[in-house]
């Protein structure tokens, strides 16, 4: 035991977690030439055209809905985080019964301590806040966007207009991959109060969840016009 709170086994388990989300997102969201093959990518680039094919029309209303909803959809796990937080603030509360209950579950191995229960709980509770910076600032940017959507003129010569808001819409996007990510990996750490196993397992899952929807999907080969 570490410090009374962490067998090497936990802290195997810990490190695999975060290398594999820490290298994931270093991977895709900064190497250029990765990003280029992902489905990310791909939509950026059908951002981009929309928002330039919106100079040849006048009536924007549809565009304005397809931006709501991808407010409301931000909005929908934005809010949804907070509930999550609730209820991990909760456990946070009630150690003593967490473990009793987790004790009923096969294969589980309760924390042996309440710091240790706690220190699962916390690790929860600082990815679903991460979650909700992420969504939150990202749907301020798909609010911008609408404003930058609303001033567009009519016609070719404001193409340099429907590029800003390409790139507002795709850094809103961006964010809301990002804390969409959270969400995934989340799940993955809530494996480890079962297990420090289950932890480590449910992370390479969501590792290789992510490399097959963002780069091998049928959606992705779609997009990138390979279909």
């Amino acid at each position: 035991m570490i410090g009374g709170l962490l067998t090497p086994l936990d802290l195997a388990a810990l490190l695999v977690f975060l290398a594999c989300w820490a290298c994931y997102a270093a991977v895709v969201d900064r190497i250029p030439s990765v990003r280029a093959r992902s489905v990310i990518a791909a939509m950026d680039e059908h951002r981009r055209r929309w928002m330039l094919a919106l100079l040849l029309r006048e009536n924007r209303i549809g565009d304005t809905a397809i931006i709501g909803n991808l407010m409301a959809s931000t909005s929908f796990l934005a809010n949804t985080a907070i509930f999550i937080l609730a209820g991990l603030v909760a456990l946070l509360g009630a150690p003593d019964m967490g473990r009793r209950v987790l004790a009923a579950l096969p294969f589980a191995e309760p924390p042996a301590s309440d710091m240790a229960w706690e220190m699962r709980i916390g690790l929860l509770v600082l990815i679903f806040v991460h979650a909700f910076f992420e969504l939150t600032w990202a749907l301020r940017q798909f609010n911008y966007c609408s404003i930058v959507v609303g001033g567009l003129g009519i016609g070719p010569e404001h193409a340099p207009q429907a590029e800003i808001a390409a790139a507002v819409a795709n850094r809103a996007a961006r964010h809301f991959n990002t804390g969409l990510r959270a969400y995934y990996f989340g799940l993955a750490a809530l494996a480890w109060i079962i297990h420090p196993v289950a932890l480590m397992l449910a992370s390479l899952l969501v590792l290789r969840e992510l490399h097959r929807r963002e780069f091998r999907s049928v959606v992705r080969e779609a997009l990138r016009g390979n279909h």
